[in-house]
């Protein structure tokens, strides 16, 4: 009898703040969440190449030796897999207005089959409550433009938009909306 893999409502989620040795599970995260949304979307080699400076070992390495970076994991219990996380940091978004109390939600990645079980909205609530207790006065972020669910996720947080950037990923440049939230 085969299991059923396409669901995991039964899964419990754990969120917990990143340690120094969470760096393999960030990376593997991370290139297997932007795989899994920008396949058929970017060049292939684009994306292979993407992800081996962006969501290298030692990128989360250096973030979690950071203390102005805070990073969240969530795992899949039983077994600790990790399936998402969210990385807040300094903000560094070209926005209008910036202050030096604002932030960035610089990533926040989840396995496409454990959205819709409120895990990115506990990844969220404990970035922003981080942020709340640090003083920052609006905590900012970049998403692809046409990732429609995302930006209505964003929406339904209470974000709003503020302005656009362009990033580029190979050799193509794409459109970011930047979001902002008032704390």
């Amino acid at each position: 009898m085969a299991n059923d893999m396409s669901t995991h409502t039964d899964t419990a989620i754990t969120i917990r703040p990143c340690v120094q040795g969470d760096e393999q599970a960030l990376a593997l995260v991370g290139q297997s969440t932007f795989l899994e949304a920008f396949a058929g979307i970017l060049d292939g080699a684009d994306v292979i190449a993407h992800c081996q400076r962006q969501h290298d070992a030692q990128l989360y390495r250096d973030w979690l030796a950071l203390p102005a970076m805070r990073l969240w994991l969530a795992e899949a219990t039983p077994g600790g897999a990790p399936v998402g996380y969210l990385v807040l940091s300094p903000a560094s978004l070209p926005v209008a207005n910036p202050q030096p109390d604002d932030l960035e939600i610089k990533r926040i990645y989840l396995l496409h089959r454990f959205q819709g079980q409120r895990v990115g909205q506990r990844l969220m609530q404990a970035a922003l409550a981080q942020a709340r207790a640090s003083g920052a006065g609006r905590v900012l972020l970049g998403v692809y433009a046409e990732n429609h669910d995302a930006l209505a996720f964003y929406a339904r947080c209470g974000f709003a938009q503020l302005g656009r950037r362009t990033f580029r990923v190979g050799r193509t440049d794409y459109q970011d909306v930047i979001l902002g939230m008032t704390l």
